[in-house]
């Protein structure tokens, strides 16, 4: 029988993808912009950030972590001119549900999905985890689309904190898990021109973790490298166990059963490989042992590596073995 670890990480990839439409989906951007957040990043920080108030750039630099803080300080705190934190919060909940609704019409699968996820949202532990206390804080919502979006978020959310607390750990968060993850899985190109760093700036931190030894000369990982990123993986998995603790196995897997239908209309949203490094969704009934998912992020299969544009959609952060 497969590890909770195991499981709960199976659990990440079914409410992962129902989040991050809120970074993918044209009917998210337009509510940005519909409250005058044109500009891609605007909506991203903004959406981000919302739940802790009218934040400046510096704390969400390093909560978000892998950002270079000149591109964060261009949308923080300007954006809050613009729209307070509480239109945001409206904006970013209309435009993923408008989402979730038009890829899942039917209604009672949102409302068994909320049933099965909203409990497990309520409970997480939020010490350490700014952005997972944040979103819990939130009122759960009446409409059931709404209400799925933010229990996937405030999750998602806990396990990303959690992610980059075993970063740390490791010693390779920030710029060094951006540069690292380009030598295993990542376009180093596309990477560095999303997440705003220079090329001085990645030169250097190559160039140091090739001291390290965690990459080659030829800026490929290393196996330490790859030891680096499975031990944080691990330590990630473990830190988000906790709000399923309580569940069985074959609770947890009912969750992930309600979850599923949502998690595979989400998926086309997303290429596979992916600019965030998203897996694909478990099939808990298929694979109730969840053999298929993986540990730990892989190389680019032969078909290829997603490298996504310079901007917008292929610029996110790293959290829980996706790059968001």
């Amino acid at each position: 029988m497969a590890s909770r670890d195991h499981l709960v990480r199976g659990l990440w990839t079914l409410f992962e993808p129902i989040h991050a439409v809120t970074y993918f989906s044209d009917e998210s951007r337009t509510a940005f912009a519909d409250i005058g957040l044109t500009r891609y990043w605007d909506g991203y920080f903004a959406g981000r950030a919302a739940p802790l108030g009218a934040v400046t750039g510096a704390p969400v630099t390093a909560i978000f972590s892998g950002f270079a803080p000149m591109l964060v300080e261009r949308a923080l705190p300007a954006v809050w001119a613009t729209a307070t934190p509480a239109q945001v919060l409206v904006a970013r909940s209309v435009g993923a549900a408008s989402t979730l609704r038009t890829l899942v019409p039917d209604e009672g699968v949102a409302v068994q999905a909320v049933a099965a996820l909203a409990p497990i949202a309520a409970e997480v532990d939020t010490i350490g985890r700014p952005l997972a206390a944040a979103n819990r804080a939130l009122p759960l919502e009446a409409d059931p689309y709404r209400a799925l979006w933010q229990a996937a978020a405030t999750l998602r959310e806990h396990r990303g904190d959690g992610h980059v607390l075993a970063l740390v750990t490791e010693q390779i968060a920030g710029l060094t898990t951006i540069v690292l993850r380009s030598g295993l899985d990542l376009d180093s190109s596309s990477m560095k021109r999303s997440r705003g760093w220079s090329d001085d700036e990645w030169d250097a931190e190559q160039s140091d973790l090739v001291d390290r030894g965690l990459l080659d000369s030829h800026g490929h990982i290393t196996a330490a490298g790859r030891e680096a990123i499975d031990r944080a993986e691990q330590l990630t998995n473990r830190l988000a166990s906790a709000p399923w603790s309580g569940l069985s196995d074959t609770r947890l897997l009912a969750v992930a059963t309600a979850l599923a239908p949502l998690a595979k209309a989400c998926a086309p949203l997303f290429p596979q490989p992916n600019p965030i490094g998203m897996p694909s969704p478990w099939d808990a009934a298929a694979d109730p042992t969840g053999a298929s998912v993986l540990e730990a992020p892989a190389p680019p299969s032969a078909s290829g590596m997603a490298s996504g544009p310079a901007v917008g959609m292929a610029s996110m952060n790293a959290s829980g073995g996706a790059i968001r």
